[in-house]
């Protein structure tokens, strides 16, 4: 019992972007106005799960602002109101998802060259870099045969010592978001 809430204690996220800001609530919402909360859709930081959560009086981020989820004392979000799945998001938050992405992406660069670094084989016909859209055999074994030599440092060292492979981090994020898609798929690398 007391390891199956530690568990769930380490899968929580601490910091969200948001993605939408609703300052009327959803537009489905048939109470009248001034009954709705102000809520924001949000992406988590770690694990990239999207949320809604129900704002403090007064509140109005702006897309990409990071807001604190956490537990204890917050500073713009009330509570958590529930997990969304991708097809609940707001076209306004669908559409700045990448760009989010991107964001955290870049701002955690070291966590994810460190993907590249340590993926390994899933079985014996396929790899964790064959999930990354656009990775095949032939560039998944560029990929190995250069961090043999020495463990990549940067999105940029990996674009100048892998042949092919200009962006990483737009496969990455293009993997975050098939993911979000498709929660039933197999193999996730980066969302819960």
């Amino acid at each position: 019992m007391e390891q199956r809430r530690e568990k769930s204690k380490e899968k929580m996220e601490d910091y969200a972007y948001v993605l939408d800001f609703l300052p009327y609530g959803h537009p489905e919402d048939k109470r009248p106005i001034h009954r709705r909360e102000p809520l924001a859709q949000v992406v988590g930081e770690k694990y990239f799960t999207l949320l809604e959560v129900s704002l403090k009086k007064g509140s109005s981020p702006l897309v990409m602002d990071r807001l604190y989820i956490g537990k204890g004392e917050r500073d713009v979000v009330h509570k958590i109101k529930k997990k969304l799945r991708f097809e609940d998001l707001t076209p306004a938050a669908k559409s700045e998802l990448p760009y989010v992405l991107e964001h955290i992406v870049k701002e955690n660069e070291g966590r994810f060259v460190e993907f590249f670094n340590k993926a390994e084989p899933i079985t014996t016909r396929l790899h964790q870099l064959e999930l990354l859209p656009g990775i095949g055999k032939k560039t998944m074994w560029a990929i190995l045969d250069e961090r043999k030599k020495e463990p990549f440092k940067s999105f940029d060292d990996i674009a100048s010592r892998v042949k092919g492979l200009q962006r990483p981090e737009k496969l990455i994020i293009n993997r975050i978001i098939y993911e979000l898609q498709n929660p039933a798929t197999k193999y996730k690398l980066f969302t819960l």
